[in-house]
């Protein structure tokens, strides 16, 4: 398989175009991305909007995935074209929608898969809808830690002092009002997401 020019880097790994439906994401320490796999595949059966994973990694720290269109959340508010409203509903539906699934392994009844870096750069808003990206961090717990987690990234760039800090901020208080009583939540959790 003859990977193609560099799409995009994150935080632990690197996208190339395969072709024009395809993508190669592969991890740049060469972690095995078997259990992300796992989570996707589980995720997708249920209708949460995950890429679509395709059979034919090179190697475990390989994923092939559907190639999707669209901008991130991210690069829709920074453009003016999401509101920040919109885009706290985007990320409290995805939150909800995700806590609603049973979980893949946990014997905890109230655990749910969390991913636990659920932000605006991790949510491509295809034509279809929005569609969650980069499940390497997730786990299977309490839903309010991950509520929790999504919170404490806004609130670290808010404080950073950057050029996004303020539409961090505001996005934050939108996350947090679209969540209503259920950010009560991300109170108990707050440590442990801050410890992260």
């Amino acid at each position: 398989m003859r990977r193609g020019e560099l799409l995009g880097s994150g935080r632990t790994a690197d996208v190339f175009i395969l072709d024009e439906r395809r993508v190669l994401r592969r991890y740049r320490d060469g972690r095995d991305a078997s259990g992300e796999a796992a989570v996707m595949t589980h995720l997708a059966a249920l209708g949460y909007p995950v890429p679509a994973l395709h059979a034919g990694a090179p190697t475990p720290a390989d994923l092939i995935l559907d190639r999707l269109a669209g901008p991130t959340l991210f690069d829709s508010l920074l453009a003016g074209d999401t509101s920040v409203a919109a885009g706290g509903r985007v990320l409290t539906d995805l939150l909800r929608r995700l806590h609603a699934l049973p979980p893949r392994l946990a014997a905890h009844p109230d655990d749910r898969i969390l991913h636990l870096d659920l932000h605006p750069e991790n949510v491509l808003l295809t034509p279809e809808g929005p569609v969650v990206i980069d499940w390497n961090d997730s786990v299977e717990g309490p839903p309010g830690y991950d509520l929790a987690v999504s919170a404490m990234i806004l609130a670290e760039v808010t404080v950073g002092g950057g050029p996004i800090s303020g539409p961090a901020g505001a996005l934050l208080t939108a996350l947090l009002d679209a969540l209503g009583p259920d950010a009560a939540a991300i109170v108990d959790h707050l440590p442990r997401a801050h410890a992260r």
